[in-house]
């Protein structure tokens, strides 16, 4: 898979989350289910794990009340 198919297979699987669980948990409930969901699409997840941010990253705020509102994809540090 590609940057960009990984990048949809996340953003879908958080709106699932979000759309289950909605805004104002705490982070680790958010952070627990939405690896659950991807290892459930059969992705690889390794939870709380520093490294170099080199090409594509997605920071994802669950506490909106949109989450379209709540992502913010970041490519090469812009």
């Amino acid at each position: 898979m590609i940057e960009n198919d990984i990048s949809y297979a996340i953003r879908g699987a958080a709106f699932n989350v979000h759309t289950v669980l909605g805004p104002g948990l705490l982070e680790s409930s958010y952070e627990a289910v939405l690896a659950y969901e991807l290892r459930k699409l059969g992705h690889e997840v390794k939870c709380q794990v520093g490294l170099p941010l080199v090409k594509l990253g997605l920071l994802i705020n669950f506490n909106v009340p949109a989450l379209k509102d709540g992502i913010v994809r970041i490519v090469n540090n812009l």
